[in-house]
């Protein structure tokens, strides 16, 4: 049995909460666990709509990259 490793160069990960303290602590949590991979933040994009009950919600894409 062979085995090979390859570099994840790319990854992008989705976000969601019903608050900004618990968006941002996901996302914090993902950077922690991505640099372990040499994956480093490379753009983040986010959005905030109302529920039917008017609460807001909060959505975030995190595109990380290999960093050499």
């Amino acid at each position: 049995m062979s085995l090979q490793f390859e570099l994840i160069e790319d990854k992008i990960e989705f976000f969601e909460a019903v608050d900004l303290k618990n968006l941002e602590k996901k996302i914090n949590e993902k950077i922690e666990q991505n640099k372990a991979i040499m994956l480093h933040v490379h753009s983040v994009s986010h959005q905030m709509q109302l529920t039917e009950n008017g609460q807001p919600f909060y959505s975030a894409v995190v595109h990380f990259k290999l960093k050499r």
